[in-house]
């Protein structure tokens, strides 16, 4: 069931623009699906749905091109290409180090990503907190970070 309505969603989308998920729920029941806007919301952060601007001006839901854990957007490689200088772990903490003035958009990228283990972020001037739900966590996504900083 979770299956067919997902994929059921996908072909929606791909057909036409949804702005809203309250959309999205009209058009799943035009094909027999009763759900909640919960289960909704549950879906398309398992596709990886994000709204992207259309031609008309609006935003839409699409698929993201962003394929898993491990590769990041343009955004957020431009972003930690341009201000991010380094970052180092501390048990379930990373301090991401920027220029100054960068901190705020590089913790915004980073919470847009939807990270499984990433708490919060807190972001200064030019100092960001990232605090992930266990160590070993923190140290696969410094590594990251260090990898898309060289």
């Amino acid at each position: 069931m979770k299956e067919r309505r997902q994929q059921t969603i996908l072909d929606i989308i791909a057909g036409r623009d949804i702005e809203t998920q309250e959309q999205l729920l009209t058009a799943l029941k035009e094909y027999g699906f009763q759900c909640t806007q919960a289960t909704i919301s549950r879906d398309i952060k398992e596709l990886q749905l994000i709204k992207e601007l259309s031609v008309s001006g609006s935003y839409r839901y699409v698929v993201s091109d962003r394929k898993g854990k491990g590769e990041h957007n343009e955004r957020l490689q431009m972003i930690f290409r341009q201000g991010v200088v380094s970052a180092a772990v501390a048990q379930n903490m990373i301090v991401v180090k920027t220029m100054p003035g960068l901190a705020n958009a590089a913790a915004s990228a980073l919470d847009h990503m939807d990270l499984e283990h990433l708490v919060g972020t807190l972001a200064g001037d030019d100092t960001v907190l990232l605090i992930m739900d266990n160590n070993q966590s923190a140290e696969q996504l410094c590594d990251e970070i260090k990898y898309m900083l060289r």
